[in-house]
């Protein structure tokens, strides 16, 4: 039995699941059920670890002559499960990724939670900015039509700084029930 080939694939995916764990990072759970892959891995690099060691026991089974053809057939077709497996992951990283911007952040560390708190106060400071702005400017309006512009302009502002304040609030939320929970 030649192994060589799968040896280089999973090579191949080893090299690009390092690439994608660096950018992507930890998922929240394992990425493979325990059936599939016994290492519960929340990253794709020991997953394709595994199944090179699983090549490796073929390997050496074959060269001590311990390997049955039952026992052949059950690590032959568990590599090509997880091969597979590994490969559709991959091939579906963006699906995945625009998946995960809509999901709701649970995992979301305090840190950045502090971080998001940060920018939308950014945010709200410019918006009430700019609502000022356009309230003066509403003011100095000489025609009709410039002021109706104006005030669909300065309703438009209001209901952006509306919707900025409200965020900023659930995270506010967020991080006070995080901090009373530890």
């Amino acid at each position: 039995m030649d192994l060589s080939t799968l040896k280089q694939q999973l090579q191949t995916l080893a090299i690009n699941a390092a690439d994608i764990d660096r950018k992507r990072g930890e998922a929240i759970k394992p990425l493979f059920d325990e059936r599939l892959f016994s290492c519960l891995a929340r990253l794709l690099t020991p997953c394709v670890s595994e199944a090179q060691s699983l090549v490796a026991t073929l390997e050496r089974e074959q060269e001590n002559g311990r390997l049955t053809a039952i026992r052949a057939n059950y690590l032959c077709e568990k590599l090509l499960n997880q091969i597979s497996a590994l490969q559709r992951e991959m091939a579906t990283l963006s699906v995945r990724h625009k998946e995960r911007r809509f999901a709701p952040k649970f995992g979301t560390s305090i840190g950045q939670l502090y971080q998001d708190l940060a920018q939308h106060q950014s945010w709200e400071r410019r918006l009430d900015d700019m609502v000022r702005d356009a309230e003066s400017k509403l003011g100095q309006c000489q025609t009709l039509v410039e002021q109706q512009q104006m005030q669909k302009n300065l309703l438009t502002l209001e209901k952006r700084l509306a919707r900025c304040s409200e965020a900023r609030q659930k995270i506010e939320a967020r991080i006070a029930f995080r901090e009373k929970k530890n």
